[in-house]
């Protein structure tokens, strides 16, 4: 059954929202048969940080309130990032245009590392203090992903992929996001916000639960005249 979950890595309540969705499966016992496709939803699209502010001022400025109420406000989420495990470093931490991030996310996708590269991306911006929108910062992350460095050089100053982030911003649009996280099962029920572990789980077992019932079933008819000539989990018949 497919997940797909509409995200951007500026987002802390994105991260939070994939450790309580992690947490949530990872005791279910049909947690294999779960797939994870991680969607763009880009915040705040024509945001540059151009003169080097920090975190509390873009939110000051952003959501007109004070440097101090905008700091109260992470120390909030700081509180709820530290329940799942989670050190979030809002001091240190560097607003961004996601864009090329996005971008990057698709191409790790490409070679079967989107999951990684997005836990990647968002501890390096929540706890590694650097910059997502700098090629360098996603160059590398690509090396310690086991990416090549040419080609994902070659994906970042071209433009490759950047149709499939808009198209994911498009598809969000159809199907009613208005924020992330954004949590789509079987294109059947969905979940914003990180809610709490128990939210996830019930959704997803219910989900799986009426996803797992539509499967196909198959039934073969045997043409055996006879059961010799075979071995078993006790061996073979000689």
């Amino acid at each position: 059954m497919k997940v797909e979950i509409w995200s951007d890595v500026m987002c802390p309540f994105c991260y939070i929202g994939k450790r309580h969705f992690e947490k949530a499966i990872e005791k279910l016992p049909f947690k294999d048969d779960i797939e994870v496709e991680w969607k763009s939803f880009q915040l705040n699209p024509d945001y540059h940080n151009t003169t080097n502010e920090d975190l509390y001022t873009y939110l000051a400025r952003a959501k007109g309130m004070s440097v101090e109420q905008a700091k109260q406000m992470t120390d909030q989420v700081v509180g709820m990032a530290s329940n799942v495990g989670l050190n979030l470093n809002f001091d240190t931490n560097v607003p961004a245009n996601s864009f090329d991030a996005l971008r990057f996310l698709h191409f790790a996708k490409s070679k079967g590392l989107q999951d990684q590269a997005e836990e990647a991306l968002f501890n390096a911006h929540f706890m590694g203090a650097k910059d997502i929108a700098k090629h360098e910062t996603l160059i590398s992350i690509a090396e310690d992903l086991g990416l090549d460095k040419t080609e994902t050089v070659q994906v970042l100053q071209g433009d490759d992929f950047a149709e499939a982030v808009r198209y994911d911003v498009y598809e969000s649009q159809q199907l009613g996001v208005r924020g992330v996280p954004y949590f789509v099962f079987d294109r059947k029920y969905a979940l914003s916000g990180a809610q709490p572990i128990p939210a996830f789980e019930q959704a997803i077992v219910q989900s799986f639960t009426e996803w797992q019932s539509t499967q196909p079933k198959t039934q073969l008819k045997s043409l055996n005249k006879n059961d010799d000539a075979v071995c078993d989990e006790n061996g073979c018949e000689i």
